[in-house]
């Protein structure tokens, strides 16, 4: 049965391990991480699967894309516990597989005024964390600027710079491929007249 595919090895320290490399993902933006192994169902990456053990628990909501199998979804209740929604406004977290098919950022919480913390947490599986069209980033973490070249469509870049704008508001989110991490935090902002737009709809 998909569900008997094991977790972590070592439970104490690979979580210890992959939520280090998650915090270091957010707190220096940019620069990659790696988590520790796990072998998951096919769909989720080892990286992804890692973070979602270490993260998810029973008091956590979750966002399911639905590309995701009935295996992965098997595979994340029966090790984590966690509850899944439909809505993405209700989840802590939120696992995109597909960001083409995936709904914009503004169809997540980006907390509120009392509790900016109350937001979805963003994991999101990509080919790989290199390849794509070079962005400069600035914010807090980074020293001056720092150039990243994931691959994600001028349109992502432009609902991410928007977004930044409603800080303390926003969401922070983790890119995954194979067993690598990169996080970006709500304070990371994308320099280059490109990326500014007016607005966008949920």
């Amino acid at each position: 049965m998909i569900t008997q595919l094991p977790g972590f090895a070592n439970p104490v320290h690979d979580a210890q391990r992959t939520f280090r490399a998650l915090l270091d993902a957010l707190a220096r933006p940019g620069l990659i991480q790696t988590t520790a192994h796990v072998a998951p169902p096919d769909g989720l990456a080892p990286s992804c699967a890692a973070a979602a053990l270490t993260l998810l628990d029973l008091e956590t909501t979750v966002w399911l894309q639905p590309s995701f199998s009935e295996d992965a979804r098997a595979w994340l209740l029966f090790h984590t516990g966690c509850r899944f929604t439909i809505d993405p406004q209700t989840a802590d977290f939120a696992l995109i597989q597909d960001l083409a098919t995936a709904p914009s950022l503004f169809a997540f919480s980006h907390g509120t005024a009392e509790y900016p913390e109350a937001s979805t947490s963003l994991l999101i599986q990509l080919p790989d964390l290199e390849n794509g069209e070079a962005v400069m980033l600035q914010g807090p973490g980074i020293k001056d600027s720092i150039c990243i070249t994931l691959p994600l469509t001028v349109n992502y870049w432009q609902q991410w710079q928007a977004m930044t704008e409603g800080y303390p508001l926003g969401l922070d989110a983790w890119y995954f491929a194979g067993d690598r991490v990169l996080g970006l935090p709500r304070t990371a902002r994308v320099q280059g007249s490109e990326f500014k737009v007016q607005s966008f709809q949920s």
